[in-house]
């Protein structure tokens, strides 16, 4: 006979057991949160410390804003959504998947990164790449799939800008996302690639290649916005306030992106 047993007659024991049962799950639940994989560094460090402030964990799927977007639409229980691009949060909201039309939470840049073994010149104009190109000596050049992949498509839209967009596509290598993208480059597999500046800026890239930042004016915005979807509970919410404060911001800030104003 354990400790509780003898304490308490059987009818006390009994009820004490199914509310450790009802209560138990509540506190080991997670916030599920669906977020756009340029934020990898930064969230994951932005988890971190408010686990260490508040004691409370989350749990963090990556991966690209359009997929992420599909997901939800076909049920998946995502409680949060940190999209690269805002218009998917728009279109949630209006379609009924999301509380309310969101939060702006960040405006991303997109570099040009080669990785240490490549003998790619970077600069910001691309110049480098395009000499490259035209001379055969750049065959792999990745970027995120601009069919879903926020990130992707301002690539595209530098690309276009700086006229290479038909150049490069004989030797084009798609990521799932752009995470993905900056993985081919860093591991040899393509020559370069166009990135987040939040995944370049990251300690456990420094080594691993060198970047230059693309002018913002050669693609449209990357306006990110997040959201409390339908169903999300206290916990989550929590955690989308806590992004909302000055720890969080001080670290998206470290990773490259610009912040918009408290009541942008």
């Amino acid at each position: 006979m354990n400790v509780l047993s003898r304490q308490l007659p059987g009818s006390l024991l009994s009820l004490f057991c199914v509310m450790l049962l009802c209560v138990a799950p509540a506190l080991a639940r997670e916030p599920l949160i669906a977020a756009a994989s340029d934020l990898k560094f930064a969230l994951e460090d932005i988890a971190q410390t408010y686990q260490k402030e508040t004691g409370q964990s989350v749990k963090l799927t990556m991966g690209s804003s359009g997929t992420f977007a599909t997901q939800i639409r076909s049920g998946a229980p995502f409680q949060m959504f940190l999209s690269a691009d805002e218009d998917f949060v728009f279109r949630l909201h209006a379609d009924g998947f999301a509380k309310d039309d969101g939060v702006l939470y960040a405006i991303g840049r997109i570099v040009l990164m080669a990785p240490a073994s490549s003998d790619l010149r970077v600069d910001s104009e691309l110049k480098g790449l395009g000499q490259a190109l035209r001379a055969g000596k750049v065959t792999r050049f990745a970027i995120a799939n601009p069919e879903h992949a926020p990130y992707g498509k301002r690539a595209e839209e530098a690309l276009r800008h700086a006229k290479l967009w038909e150049l490069v596509q004989p030797g084009l290598v798609l990521g799932e996302n752009i995470s993905q993208a900056a993985q081919f480059a860093t591991s040899g597999s393509a020559q370069g690639a166009i990135i987040a500046l939040s995944l370049a800026k990251a300690p456990q890239m420094a080594e691993l290649g060198r970047y230059a930042l693309i002018p913002e004016s050669w693609h449209q915005p990357l306006r990110q916005r997040m959201v409390l979807l339908k169903g999300a509970d206290a916990a989550t919410e929590a955690f989308y306030r806590y992004m909302q404060q000055p720890a969080a911001r001080a670290i998206m800030r470290r990773y490259g992106f610009a912040l918009p104003a408290e009541r942008d």
